[in-house]
């Protein structure tokens, strides 16, 4: 079932400091129109550059998911953005004045209580979907992680950790459906093992981190010079370790409060894809550098999917509009008149049919010895699909005419000759305004997409003489 779009309907802003640069942060979530999806906005920066929440844009994976387009930088991205899918959230501008969100408590709570205040609400249009038919995998031979996606009637996942540690040992976490995020995933904190720690302090990377956002696994020996330093790094008069192996600043709140941090992440990283997923991930040792390079491949599947998708359409069944129905509608007359069947037409879509025979008036010219029909026809054809869509919104279409606006990002990927049957959809990506139809439309023939572009075009009232 298609769900609709989202955003939040108010803004709200948190503050708080920077894990690695110890510098204090404003960020303010902001509703976004609808296909904006996920992005940042450094307004603390000349232009206040954007920069989306994409797989292609990572530059690295240390100490958190980092992301770069032209120079601006976005890092530890992960943790607000699993807040955002997790509230079902599809289309957000996080607007910060640092290159990095506030880390807060080191989970995704303080998010999930922001956004939960800024109230979520439903969007005029369609979200986009991967459902996942068959399994997408990808395993680094070094590390042994591995990421596993696999068909579900839900979006699921489940962590599995080990650090080879004594300290932490193996643990595992499941979300069997978003809806669990907030109780069961949001408040699992971020952590790190004395010897990361160490070397974090060491290269002054840490410094807005205090004990009161990171649990520390204990996974050596302290000495008294280690134990002095950490004193002074999170200005504590005492710390001791606990007999579970963690430092006394603060309690677990789960036994396998790791593994549920790792899960977070996990769906904080696949944020990235920028489509949501319908699908169980079977996360094995996940890491942000797996979590990236999965998201990455998945995202190149899904563009490939969607570039060779073709709409299945049963060609026998009487059609919803037949050629004297389509005249009463458009304007257009033979030999100009490019569509001989609507299939499907609903509010926000439009799905007609051509079939292309020898007689066609244009084959007389394009080319006698091998016809082709021309692109520019095959456009008009989808405009004139799109005309049966905008002009169906008026009781009286044959008082208007429709006029092309602009095309953009027209391509032709297969040539279209004489026999072949083509089957045309329009889908709005704006509602309609003032007679103005934006779409994107697709041709299809012989199980292929031959022809797409974005079009836009306006109807307007004939003229009487």
């Amino acid at each position: 079932m298609s769900k609709n779009q989202k955003t939040i309907k108010n803004e709200v802003t948190l503050s708080g400091v920077g894990l690695h640069t110890g510098n204090k942060v404003n960020m303010t979530f902001k509703p976004a129109p609808v296909n904006n999806g996920y992005v940042f906005k450094r307004i603390d920066l000349e232009g206040e550059p954007i920069i989306e929440a994409s797989a292609e844009y990572v530059v690295n994976t240390q100490r958190g998911t980092n992301i770069e387009k032209r120079g601006v930088v976005i890092n530890t991205s992960e943790h607000v953005l699993a807040a955002v899918v997790a509230l079902d959230i599809d289309n957000i501008i996080i607007e910060i004045n640092a290159p990095e969100p506030p880390i807060m408590d080191g989970s995704s709570k303080h998010f999930i209580e922001a956004l939960e205040k800024a109230e979520i609400v439903e969007q005029n249009a369609i979200r986009e979907e991967y459902i996942v038919k068959e399994v997408i995998s990808y395993k680094d031979e070094e590390t042994g992680s591995e990421i596993i996606l696999m068909p579900s009637d839900e979006y699921q996942v489940t962590t599995m950790v080990d650090f080879g540690t004594k300290v932490l040992g193996t643990q595992n976490a499941t979300l069997n459906s978003l809806s669990e995020f907030k109780t069961e995933i949001a408040d699992a904190r971020t952590f790190s093992f004395l010897h990361e720690l160490e070397m974090l302090l060491d290269h002054n990377l840490i410094k807005g981190g205090d004990l009161n956002n990171a649990i520390v696994y204990v996974d050596k020996e302290i000495s008294e010079a280690t134990m002095n330093k950490l004193k002074s790094a999170f200005n504590k008069e005492s710390l001791t370790v606990k007999p579970n192996g963690i430092l006394d600043n603060l309690t677990l709140r789960w036994a396998n409060e790791a593994a549920r941090h790792k899960l977070l992440d996990v769906i904080g990283d696949l944020a990235l894809v920028g489509t949501r997923i319908r699908g169980k991930v079977i996360a094995n040792k996940p890491g942000h550098m797996v979590n990236t390079v999965f998201a990455k491949k998945l995202q190149k599947i899904i563009k490939l999917e969607k570039r060779n998708y073709v709409p299945k359409f049963d060609l026998n069944q009487p059609p919803l509009m037949d050629i004297h129905q389509i005249m009463n509608i458009l304007p257009h007359r033979p030999p100009f008149l490019l569509i001989d069947r609507i299939i499907e037409l609903s509010d926000t879509h439009v799905v007609g049919m051509k079939n292309v025979t020898m007689n066609e008036n244009f084959f007389v010219g394009h080319f006698p010895g091998a016809p082709v029909m021309p692109g520019v026809l095959q456009v008009e054809a989808m405009a004139q699909c799109g005309g049966v869509l905008v002009l169906s919104t008026v009781p009286d279409p044959e008082n208007y005419l429709t006029y092309f606006m602009k095309m953009d990002n027209v391509k032709f990927k297969q040539k279209v000759l004489p026999g072949d049957t083509l089957i045309f959809k329009a889908e709005l990506i704006t509602p309609i305004r003032r007679g103005i139809c934006h779409m994107q439309s697709y041709g299809y023939a012989n199980g292929k997409l031959v022809v797409e572009a974005e079009l836009m075009a306006q109807i307007a009232k004939k003229t009487k003489e």
